[in-house]
């Protein structure tokens, strides 16, 4: 009789498989996740970099606005536009954005009657090919002439 109950147990007892217990990943699955996370960067990271120029981009947009309206005021108190940017109440002439990604310069023509600011890129900002220069005048209107894509955002 005791020889039949240790016969029982040990028909009991369960050798642990060493294969089925392994933990964590293999070579071959860490590869293909680094590739395949590989991949979705290469394809996301132009796209990013190109909403960033055109998001910075904004940042020359605003200055150039606002410092046509400061323009304006002065007109109107001296019946002349100004070049001088620290006439307009800004520190330096010329005139660098809050980031520096652009630095604002502005030209007078017709005895003082008529201005075109222009915001030229600096830094990183060159990247922003074919809008490296905005401009706006008296008149409101923006270029560079024929790309109206880099006032619409």
């Amino acid at each position: 009789m005791i020889v039949r109950n240790v016969n029982k147990m040990s028909r009991a007892i369960k050798v642990p498989s060493t294969r089925n217990n392994i933990l964590g990943f293999t070579l071959i699955e860490l590869m293909i996740t680094v590739a395949i996370v590989g991949i979705l960067a290469a394809v996301a990271y132009p796209s990013y970099t190109s909403f960033v120029t055109s998001s910075n981009r904004s940042e020359g947009q605003r200055e150039l606005l606002r410092l046509a309206n400061l323009q304006e005021e002065t007109f109107i108190d001296r019946r002349s536009y100004t070049t001088n940017m620290t006439a307009l109440g800004m520190t330096a002439d010329p005139h660098v954005t809050e980031f520096g990604n652009y630095s604002i310069d502005a030209t007078i023509a017709n005895g003082g009657t008529t201005f075109i600011l222009t915001a030229t890129a600096q830094g990183a900002q060159t990247s922003d090919t074919g809008c490296t220069t905005l401009t706006i005048n008296e008149a409101g209107q923006k270029g560079p002439v024929g790309s109206e894509t880099c006032w619409r955002q």
